[in-house]
Formats: structure tokens, C-alpha cells, sequence
């Protein structure tokens, strides 16, 4: 890895004292996903130390298995799907459990693709997809994650956005991210939504082709956060303080230059980690696509860890959005206290602390705005009202219920 000392003030190290971390070893779980770098490289590379704590990462298989091992403290804190801590906290898969998102650890950088066989039949832009349903008769199989996580929200959205009803018209299936081209492969599903590298793989080993970015969907979307249970930062308040800084100094040293993405790349490649081809990971990790198609180009909103504080801020109208894609889907059956479970989650006084300290500038107002590429405006200020604007949603009679 390159010198990181430029980034890094070990004056700011709180080791000493009522500062001192309650729990020095943290057990942080994380999946073969090449957006929990920022979680490798703080562990690996130097990046905890100063703050007096030592992270044992515990690669995980299943967002599920993440989940129960997160609820029984097997895991401190956790590499976590944003709808999935949500989605813990609400209730909406067992019962709830009151859940603290530390800060956001990446923006951007999934994929929908499509099987191979689909490409042969000529299906490659969405018009078509759309038309091949209505021909062949019988609902196409999908793959996400999780049944509340970012997966099955994008994938969701872009079917919805083009006709599709993803509770009606497809068949959709919960697969995990490093299995997914295995399932393509062996023909069981025709197309899935995940994180890298499992695209860009299935692109290098012609088992599918990239449809649809998630940053064609959301321009610099929120993706993975740092989850814990609400329990453990009021029992570990300076270690969740001390693990929100080494992670955001990490993150800032990914996104530094060029050089330190390569080197990232490299280091999460291995065996321990992502056990995947550098030639799957690389690429899009600096922003480099092809899709399968024969169309390659420079992504404007790439996968990114830091963006100056952009990407790792727990901005709350991040968290009210995917809120409002469980009502949409029938996930929560009443509008909720959209603002007020929002504040509660994200810990932003704890990351304003942690900010403050590493010199990273934190906005006075949680909330932000984009425009999706449906052309609706989100802006966190009426998420019922925003719930309601689509004109594909669940209907009352078949609401999913989420499982696992």
C-alpha cells in the first residue's frame, strides 16, 4: 500500500483517559463486496491503531448471516446494506431491534445484468427486455441480496421505471452477491442486482452483460453504511467514536489519488477477502466500464468512499428514502415516523465528533437532494407524499413481506 502519513494526525489519536476506547478488539464483519475497502484497508493497513483499537475482520457469506451474527454480538459492527439496517429497526423481517448506522461507507458502483442467453436472444436494452416478457408469456427469475436491502430497492426502481412490476411480473429470489454468477452460469436466474466485482465477472466470463448502473439510477447513490445495534455505541460510545475515525481516514485514503485505489484494489483481491480476479475488481473500482455489449466508457460517478465527506456523511434523507421504497412496496403498511426513525439510526453527533477531529467538513443540514433518472426529485421533505407519487406499487392484497 502506499504511504498513507499525509492523511493520518496521530495528535488526534483519543487513547488516553475517558476518551479511551471501552472495547479495544472490534469484531467487524464484512461481505466479498469490493465496497467494504474502506473496512480492509482500516484494518489492515495502520488505520485503528492510533485510536487504540484492533479490528478483526470475519468475512460473511449472506447478508442474512451478517444480520443474526450482528443481533447476538457475535459482530460488533458490520459492512451493511442500508435498507437492511432499516430494515432490522422497523421490524420488517423478526422482531425489531433498535439499530445505529456509524456513517456511510461508499456511494455508487452496483450493476443489474442479464444472462447470456438473454444477450443471444437480443435482448440488451430495456424496451426489449419489456417486449421479450410480453412475448415469451412467463415471468423472467431475478436475483438480489436481501429482501429490504439497496439490491432489491434498485432493482425495483429500474423495472418499475420501465413498466415492470417487480412484484407481479417477475420472479424474483434472494442470492448471495458472491454466488451470483454461479446461478447465472447454471441458468437458474436470468438476471441479478449486486455489487462488484460479481458484474464485472460476470461480463469477463461472458455468463451476462451489464443492463443498467446504479448510478444511472441515483447519481452518487448511498450504498453500504457501518451498522451496529443501538446497544453497543451506548455501552462502547468511544469505541464506536474511534471506529467511525479509523474507517473515515481509510476512506479518505482510498479516494485520494489513482494509486491508492490500485493498491486497494489489489489488497482486497485476495484470497482472504474478496477471493476474486483483480481483472473483475480494478476497473470499476476506478471507474472503468465495459458492459459486455462492446461498449466501454469513464464513469462520471464511480464507486467512491470518500468524495470529501460526501460519501461517508449518514445523511438522513438517505435513510428516509429507502423508508419510503418499503411503503411503496407494501413492506411497511403505514407511513412512519419517516424523520424521526431517520434521526434515531444515524449517530450525527458521533460523526460530527469524529469529523471535527479529522478536519473533514460536515454539513449543518442532514438532507440532500438528487434527481433520479425517472425524473422524480428527491429531497427527504414529503416522504409520504413522495411514497405515493409512483404510479407502480404494491397493491394492498399483495404486499411482499420480506424473507430472510
Amino acid at each position: 500500500m502506499t504511504d498513507k502519513s499525509c492523511t493520518r494526525n496521530d495528535n488526534l489519536a483519543w487513547v488516553a483517559g475517558s476518551d479511551a476506547p471501552e472495547k479495544r478488539t472490534v469484531n467487524l464483519g464484512f461481505m466479498a463486496l469490493s465496497d467494504a475497502a474502506s473496512l480492509i484497508v482500516a484494518a489492515t493497513q495502520g488505520f485503528a491503531q492510533p485510536y487504540g483499537l484492533t479490528l478483526e475482520l470475519k468475512r460473511q457469506t449472506s447478508w442474512a448471516g451478517l444480520r443474526d451474527r450482528l443481533l447476538c454480538g457475535e459482530l460488533d459492527a458490520a459492512h451493511s446494506l442500508y435498507g437492511q439496517v432499516y430494515g432490522i429497526h422497523l421490524g420488517l423481517a423478526g422482531v425489531p431491534t433498535e439499530m445505529a448506522i456509524l456513517m456511510g461507507l461508499c456511494q455508487n458502483g452496483q450493476a443489474i445484468n442479464l444472462s447470456e442467453p438473454l444477450r443471444q436472444a437480443g435482448v440488451t436494452r430495456a424496451e426489449a427486455l419489456v417486449a421479450h416478457m410480453r412475448q415469451r408469456g412467463g415471468k423472467l427469475t431475478f436475483a438480489q441480496t436481501f429482501p429490504t436491502g439497496t439490491h432489491a430497492m434498485w432493482l425495483n426502481y429500474w423495472l418499475a421505471a420501465h413498466g415492470i412490476h417487480p412484484l407481479e411480473d417477475v420472479n424474483t429470489v434472494v442470492v448471495p452477491p458472491a454466488q451470483m454468477v454461479q446461478h447465472l452460469r447454471a441458468g437458474r436466474i436470468d438476471g441479478f442486482c449486486a455489487g462488484g466485482p460479481w458484474g464485472a465477472l460476470a461480463v469477463d466470463e461472458k455468463q451476462g452483460f451489464t443492463l443498467a448502473t446504479s448510478q444511472m439510477i441515483w447519481p452518487d447513490h448511498p450504498e453500504k453504511v457501518l451498522g451496529c445495534t443501538r446497544a453497543f455505541v451506548e455501552q462502547y460510545p468511544n469505541t464506536a467514536r474511534a471506529l467511525t475515525m479509523a474507517v473515515l481516514e481509510a476512506s479518505r485514503f482510498i479516494d485520494a489519488n489513482e494509486e491508492n485505489k490500485r493498491s486497494t484494489a489489489r489488497l482486497i483481491s485476495g484470497s482472504e477477502y474478496l477471493d476474486a480476479p483483480l481483472s473483475a475488481i480494478e476497473p470499476r473500482f476506478l471507474g472503468h466500464y465495459e458492459d459486455g455489449l462492446g461498449y466501454a466508457w469513464r464513469d462520471a460517478h464511480p464507486l467512491r468512499f470518500f468524495a470529501s465527506g460526501e460519501a461517508t456523511m449518514p445523511w438522513l434523507s438517505d435513510g428516509i428514502w429507502f423508508m419510503t421504497q418499503f411503503r411503496r412496496w407494501g413492506l411497511l403498511r403505514e407511513d412512519p415516523d419517516y424523520l424521526g426513525v431517520a434521526r434515531r439510526i444515524h449517530q450525527l453527533a458521533l460523526y460530527r465528533e469524529a469529523g471535527d477531529a479529522l478536519g473533514i467538513d460536515v454539513p449543518e443540514r442532514p438532507m440532500r437532494s438528487a434527481r433520479l433518472f425517472d425524473g422524480h426529485i428527491w429531497d427527504g421533505s414529503d416522504p409520504a407524499g413522495y411514497a405515493r407519487s409512483f404510479a407502480i406499487h404494491a397493491r394492498s392484497s399483495k404486499a411482499a413481506a420480506p424473507s430472510p
